[in-house]
């Protein structure tokens, strides 16, 4: 049974928005580590932002791509150690 664009689109969101609220920095400010760090974390932000126009505009297949692809600068960021993310739990994939 194939999954619901809608359903699956409204998860998507949830997760994004979910897993911004709790990344963080895994390096002080002012480090090149630091500065990796915030662009994942804007390039999310920035996607879930995109992502929310598309909805906003009946686009649900644009937006699911938004919602997956900021979650997947964060899933990056987390797993090369640029940003500190809880390990337990469904957020990330480390």
């Amino acid at each position: 049974m194939p999954a619901d664009l809608g359903e699956k689109t409204d998860r998507y969101e949830r997760l994004l928005a979910e897993a911004l609220d709790v990344a963080e920095p895994a390096a002080g400010a002012g480090t090149p580590l630091y500065a990796g760090a915030r662009e994942c974390l804007d390039m999310a932000e920035a996607y879930l932002d995109d992502g929310r126009h598309f909805r906003a505009d009946d686009d649900p297949v644009n937006a699911l791509a938004c919602f997956a692809y900021g979650h997947g600068w964060l899933d990056a960021g987390a797993r090369v150690g640029l940003l500190d993310v809880p390990r337990a739990g469904d957020l990330f994939t480390i």
